[in-house]
Parts: structure tokens; C-alpha cells; sequence
């Protein structure tokens, strides 16, 4: 595998609102769950790094991440470097999460081949989910103008996720070609989706730097640019970001499935993975499916004993038990 050029970018700016139920603590905070546990012990953010490793050095992963959760993501990321903890002043979508980090590692190494990865998700089955990324990555230095993600064989007929409808096979190779993205169907045509061989989109996401870049600049040119500038400029001024803050303050929200890569399905492929026990963990119900499939793990590669994570199989149990309760006293 190209190890040298290949960065592993973790996605973990997201607010988590579809599971506050869950992910609130009994003080009120709301804690978003790449920094929750889903037995206990590791969270899912450190589960992210254990997926990251193997792919890259330690020295190019790098995580993008925003200010308001300092608390949380500092201790949980002391392993990486400061240069490697890309602080966002706010959430502006998926697409400026991806961008900016997308610059700066760009400004280090040109030639950068990218994994994405979000790491509010769980996967039962790593070693299956980590074959596949290597026979991505493996493909890259070959598709320099092909942006490849991961679809993966479905478990269920879910209404709440999106869903990749792969086209031909790409060349004989795994890859496939992308007839169109169909995000959060009915129950009924996710059924029919699937019978037709649709995958779930993980949104994880193989491709030169230089590839991802030009997605973004045939959607939204001005952004990149000004973005763009506005880190130079804070690099001039010893790193004190004004720029950057000041853009971010004017910063559309622009979602990356939406707004950039709908519409360009043709620069696109995607790689099947069989099934895996994956799960973006997206609501309480597929929360408790986790937990049902899922053995309990405890992890190494950097986690402490010290670092306490929100424990999502506790709190799913008490709120089963609040609730259970207040049908009791109405009943």
C-alpha cells in the first residue's frame, strides 16, 4: 500500500443532535457521541484512531474538530500532534468541516491521497471494513480525478439513512460506477432500493487530495478561495486565526452529499463492503441494535484507563427505564 502520500482525516466537528436523547448527561449537557462510549471505556472518536492507524502513520492523521468542544476532544486526542488538530471556530456543514482541513494538508503534501472518515460510527467487524479501505487506497495513485466511497451491503430496509445506487462495475475492478444518491427514503423504497443493490452511504471517503479539491471548486469556487486566503493570512499573522474566525462568521452552511457531491456522480465511484456491523449509531433504535450485535471491547493503542467517556448502553438502559415507569404511573 502507498503509505507514504496517504492521510487519514478524522470528521469529528459534528453537533450529534439526532441522539441528544441519549447523549445528554443527568446535568444537562449534551455531549455529541464521537466522544461517547458505546459499552464504556473507549469512545468512538478513539475507535475512529484504532481504524486510522493501520492505514497511515501516526504523523498524518489528523482530525478536524471544533472550538466548542475543546473539553471533550483535548484529552481524547493528546496522541496527535498540534499541527494535526484542525480547530473549526464553528459548524458550517460537512463541506467547510471537509475543506478546511482539505488546505491544510494540502499545504504540506500536494500529492495527499485521503481517507475520510466521521467517527461517530461503529463497526463490529474491523478487519472487513479495513481490507476494503486498503484495496481503495491501493487504486488511488490510478484514478486521480475519481473520488471513491465507501457503500455498504445493507442490514436492514432503514429510513434514516442515505443510499448509494451503484451503477456498472468500474473497469472489472470492485469499483463502481454511481447512478444516484437517495437519501432518507421511505421504509418501502429503501426495500426496493436494496433489491435493486443499493448500498448504504457511510460516507467515508477515498481520493486524492487534489481530486476532493476540484469537487469543491466546481460547486463552490468562491468559498475555497476565500477560505483558502484566509488561512494564508492567519499563517502570516503567527497563527492567530482572525481571518479565519471572521470568515466562519459569514460561512453559508453547505452539507458535502447535498451540495457537493449530488450532481457529480460522474467524477464518483463506490466500493461494495460486505456486511460488517456498521452503524452511523444515528438514533436510539440503531443504538440498541449496536448493542445487540455488538460483543463488549475494550481498547488499546492509546486509550487510558483514566478517560472516562457518557456510556451509550447506560444511558440507553435508564432511558428504557424512565420510561418504562412513566407508563407505569399513567397505566
Amino acid at each position: 500500500m502507498h503509505r507514504e502520500h496517504t492521510w487519514a482525516l478524522l470528521l469529528a466537528a459534528g453537533d450529534g443532535t439526532r441522539l441528544r436523547a441519549l447523549t445528554t448527561t443527568p446535568f444537562g449537557t449534551a455531549i455529541p457521541k464521537q466522544f461517547c462510549s458505546l459499552h464504556g471505556g473507549p469512545s468512538l472518536l478513539h475507535e475512529a484512531l484504532c481504524r486510522a492507524r493501520p492505514l497511515t502513520s501516526n504523523l498524518r492523521i489528523c482530525a478536524v474538530i471544533a472550538e466548542q468542544h475543546r473539553r471533550w476532544w483535548e484529552p481524547q486526542l493528546w496522541s496527535l500532534s498540534a499541527g494535526n488538530k484542525i480547530v473549526q471556530p464553528k459548524n458550517c456543514g460537512t463541506a467547510n468541516g471537509i475543506l478546511l482541513p482539505l488546505l491544510h494538508i494540502l499545504e504540506r503534501d500536494p500529492l495527499a491521497r485521503i481517507v475520510l472518515m466521521p467517527t461517530d460510527h461503529h463497526v463490529s467487524e474491523e478487519t472487513v471494513l479495513a481490507r476494503s479501505m486498503r484495496q481503495g487506497i491501493e487504486q488511488l495513485p490510478w484514478r486521480s480525478d475519481e473520488v471513491v466511497l465507501v457503500g455498504f451491503e445493507p442490514d436492514d430496509a432503514d429510513p434514516q439513512l442515505g443510499y448509494i445506487v451503484p451503477g456498472a462495475t468500474d473497469r472489472g475492478l470492485d469499483l463502481h460506477t454511481i447512478e444516484r444518491f437517495v437519501e432518507k427514503p421511505s421504509a418501502a423504497e429503501a426495500g426496493e432500493l436494496i433489491a435493486c443493490g443499493a448500498l448504504w452511504n457511510a460516507f467515508i471517503v477515498m481520493a486524492t487530495a487534489q481530486a476532493i479539491l476540484e469537487l469543491f471548486r466546481r460547486r463552490i469556487p468562491e468559498v475555497v478561495e476565500t477560505m483558502h486566503a484566509a488561512i494564508q493570512s492567519d499563517v502570516r499573522s503567527a497563527g492567530r486565526e482572525r481571518a479565519l474566525i471572521s470568515l466562519y462568521d459569514r460561512l453559508p452552511v453547505i452539507d458535502f452529499s447535498r451540495d457537493i457531491a449530488q450532481g457529480q456522480e460522474r467524477f464518483l465511484r463506490v466500493l461494495p463492503v460486505a456486511r460488517c456491523g456498521w452503524s452511523d449509531l444515528g438514533t436510539p433504535e440503531r443504538v440498541a441494535h449496536a448493542l445487540r450485535r455488538t460483543p463488549l471491547r475494550r481498547g488499546d493503542g492509546g486509550w487510558r484507563a483514566g478517560d472516562e467517556c457518557l456510556n451509550l448502553e447506560a444511558q440507553q438502559q435508564h432511558l428504557q427505564g424512565s420510561r418504562k415507569r412513566g407508563c407505569e404511573a399513567t397505566g
